[in-house]
């Protein structure tokens, strides 16, 4: 008997929830015309969370979970003996419209298992979101995950409807990514990143639509034995070669009769953090790989404290730093100070001279920061060479949440 849609709907909704690069960051801001549905803000959509703690804000299904490919760490590889089912195009349209309509959703994020061929599965899921836009006057957010080996004609089409496309790499390791999943190349993988970037920066210059809120990727973590600062070395490399909005880390989650290549637990949920941490330092910290990788131990973060933290612990020669001088890379190397505290320290310094008060006003980390820092009428030397500092600031272990 054929399924419902309703008996397909939960299927392809778990079968999703491995995806974490959901969040809707970047997209532009639009709103339907008359006689149109739904709408969307420059800062996103509002987002909600499934128990395991991964985001849902948007309808977040696959198209299918049948799939050609036989990927060790998937659950829904060919091999996997999980339930399947299959969403038409109408199907996914009239879920999109109908869940908008009833205030469940703002958006769609549209993945998919391989069915048939790349070129058929990525055209399935690019009328999705053409119908969506055209026939339904749909103005918000449409995520569309990719599919490397598709035609570039189609990607390109995809492009013109989705607000964001996003291509997994999915391992960082290119040997991993032959052993685990030897039907996926990592050249097709980035030759795709690199095509679907130049065609975004091209629409810019044109001021025509093509995935106005760019392009993002997903790695697996924990499936292979790289290392944090190998996962941050293809991200690194990512964002500098391919312009990427975002890479974003899935820790890896043991599947059923799994293969022996794969290790038996999870990694620790902290080790996705520290990941987001440590990117978000190489984006917007004026960080290095080299200076991540001289903060770690073996390669890999800290679990136990912040990695910005780990590092000015094992450059205590750098601090402290004078607040009413230093440069701006060098405040915003200073445990809990942010960047727009650091923008805000340069700005009011200009007027008089900053103490410690007034950067107690400016940044919530001002217990974190003084220790390595220099103000009008405070100097932390004796506090910055005591042997307990990590244990006076690090906060006790945080409880787990599941």
């Amino acid at each position: 008997m054929a399924m419902t849609l309703f008996e397909k709907l939960p299927i392809l909704a778990d079968a999703a929830k491995y995806d974490a690069s959901c969040a809707s960051s970047g997209g532009p801001k639009h709103k339907a015309k008359q006689g149109g549905l739904g709408s969307t803000t420059g800062a996103g959509i509002c987002h909600s969370y499934t128990p395991d703690g991964r985001c849902v804000s948007l309808l977040k299904i696959l198209l299918t979970n049948y799939c050609l490919y036989d990927c060790a760490y998937c659950i829904n590889r060919r091999s996997s003996n999980v339930r399947r089912a299959r969403f038409s195009v109408d199907e996914v349209v009239t879920l999109t419209t109908e869940f908008y309509k009833r205030n469940y959703i703002e958006g769609l994020f549209l993945s998919s298992g391989i069915i048939r061929s790349a070129d058929y599965t990525m055209e399935q899921m690019m009328l999705v979101a053409k119908k969506l836009r055209r026939e339904h006057g749909f103005a918000g957010y449409i995520h569309l995950k990719t599919i490397p080996e598709a035609s570039p004609w189609l990607i390109e089409q995809a492009g013109l409807w989705a607000d964001r496309l996003s291509i997994n790499l999915e391992l960082s390791r290119e040997t991993s990514l032959r052993k685990l999943a030897p039907e996926k190349n990592a050249e097709t993988i980035q030759f795709a990143m690199r095509q679907t970037g130049e065609r975004i920066a091209e629409a810019k210059k044109e001021k025509r639509r093509f995935s106005p809120a760019g392009q993002s990727t997903q790695i697996i973590v924990g499936a292979d034995d790289a290392s944090d600062l190998d996962v941050l070395r293809s991200s690194s490399r990512m964002y500098e070669k391919y312009k990427l909005k975002r890479v974003y880390y899935s820790g890896f989650s043991p599947i059923p009769d799994a293969s022996k290549a794969l290790p038996v637990k999870a990694p620790p949920l902290v080790r996705e953090h520290r990941l987001y941490q440590a990117d978000w330092l190489l984006r917007y910290y004026e960080f290095s790989i080299e200076d991540l990788a001289s903060a770690s131990d073996d390669g890999m973060l800290d679990l136990g404290i912040d990695p910005k933290f780990a590092w000015a612990l094992k450059h205590r020669e750098a601090f402290p730093v004078d607040v009413n001088t230093a440069a701006r890379e060098m405040l915003l190397r200073v445990p809990g100070l942010g960047k727009r505290a650091v923008d805000q320290i340069i700005s009011s310094r200009r007027h008089h001279r900053l103490r410690a008060e007034d950067i107690r006003r400016l940044s919530p980390g001002f217990k974190r920061a003084l220790p390595f820092l220099i103000a009008a009428d405070h100097h932390s030397t004796a506090l910055l060479d005591r042997l307990d500092l990590r244990s006076r600031i690090a906060p006790s272990q945080q409880l787990e949440l599941f």
